[in-house]
């Protein structure tokens, strides 16, 4: 047995479990599509969407681990070439760490605009107390 046999997916043999893996491989857009076809066309094969959509979490997983699967299965397996694996998971790895790096720089871009419109509400509050005063002694 060659080890690419061992690292294909293996696809389902039910119609029910193609269906399902076909509409995974394009993200939780396509599901939603399904059911509201279903909804159109016989509103139980909608509510059993539904159902099923909810059931299995698909409703509120992030889009990305429906949509992304086949690509995390590509980043996984390996070509048979050590030298382009070696590349690939280092390019990969820097690539996972550039996005780190910009979350975290987004993240500090939101502290600062948080921080700078919390400093401009306590002056407008000071300015506000202050001319409170001036009309009270006034």
């Amino acid at each position: 047995m060659s080890t690419a046999s061992l690292q294909q997916p293996t696809q389902p043999t039910s119609w029910f479990g193609r269906t399902e893996h076909w509409l995974d491989e394009r993200g939780k857009g396509a599901w939603i599509a399904a059911m509201v076809l279903g909804f159109i066309f016989f509103w139980p094969v909608g509510l059993a969407l539904l159902a099923y959509m909810i059931w299995s979490k698909r409703m509120f997983s992030k889009s990305h681990t429906c949509g992304n699967r086949r690509h995390r299965n590509v980043a996984r397996t390996s070509s048979g070439n050590t030298a382009f694996d070696a590349y690939k998971a280092d390019t990969l790895r820097r690539l996972e760490e550039e996005q780190q790096n910009f979350e975290a720089f987004l993240e500090r871009l939101r502290e600062a605009k948080d921080k700078s419109e919390f400093d401009q509400f306590m002056e407008d509050r000071a300015d506000k107390v202050e001319e409170d005063k001036v009309e009270e002694d006034a």
